[in-house]
């Protein structure tokens, strides 16, 4: 997979907006850049975390109370850090600053709960073609700057919903959005949602992994220059 964007997105789910923005904003100190407008009642606050965006989404109708998906831990490394500093939102949303390098974090690093390591790191090597590097403690994946880490639990969710609070999804921002989803299908991936044109902003597509862990694959016209 070619990254358009040597970053890696994140994207959680609230009803609560206002005590989630004080949060990040003030207690994690993440940069608010600027609100976009999904649809009716829902509004992305997105945030730079490094080049990444953190998708905070506002949902104005009840979100079910589904259960969590894999994804546990945006870690983020911040200079004068002195060691890991474990934070949880208001909904326990789990971030951790650390000092730059800690668990081979120099960006972000998003921690992934898997049911099976060894079906996870063919995905993340194979399907999406990201390269391995060593780790301590499970499996690590370099995306650009970003850092997948995948812990292996024996009580990881299966096919979570992406309707819910919290962690929900990560992005990968590419060149050609109908391209890598067809290849990441091809090579084991499955399919979520087929690509589709958000207006002039995006063509985007969703994908999930071997535990059904939602995957926006998002070819964004601000970045790549054209949604052909």
């Amino acid at each position: 997979m070619d990254l358009a964007k040597p970053q890696v997105d994140i994207g959680l789910s609230t009803n609560a907006i206002r005590p989630m923005l004080r949060f990040w904003q003030e207690e994690a100190r993440v940069p608010f850049d600027h609100l976009l407008k999904i649809r009716r009642g829902q509004d992305q606050h997105r945030h730079d975390v490094l080049g990444s965006v953190l998708k905070i989404n506002h949902h104005a109708d009840p979100l079910p109370q589904a259960g969590p998906s894999g994804y546990r831990e945006l870690i983020i490394a911040r200079r004068g850090v002195p060691a890991p500093q474990p934070m949880a939102d208001p909904e326990g949303n789990r971030v951790r600053l650390v000092p730059p390098g800690a668990e081979g974090v120099t960006q972000i690093g998003v921690r992934i709960a898997v049911r099976d390591l060894g079906a996870h790191r063919r995905f993340y090597a194979e399907a999406l073609g990201l390269p391995e590097e060593p780790s301590a403690t499970g499996a690590a994946f370099r995306a650009g700057e970003s850092l997948i880490l995948l812990e292996e639990s024996p009580d990881a969710p299966s096919d979570a919903s992406m309707r819910g609070p919290g962690w929900r999804y990560i992005t990968f921002q590419v060149f050609k959005v109908d391209e890598v989803h067809a290849e990441v299908l091809a090579k084991g991936g499955r399919e979520a949602m087929s690509p589709t044109t958000l207006g002039t902003t995006a063509r985007i597509s969703m994908v999930r992994d071997p535990d059904g862990n939602w995957i926006e694959l998002s070819q964004r016209a601000s970045i790549v220059g054209t949604l052909d």
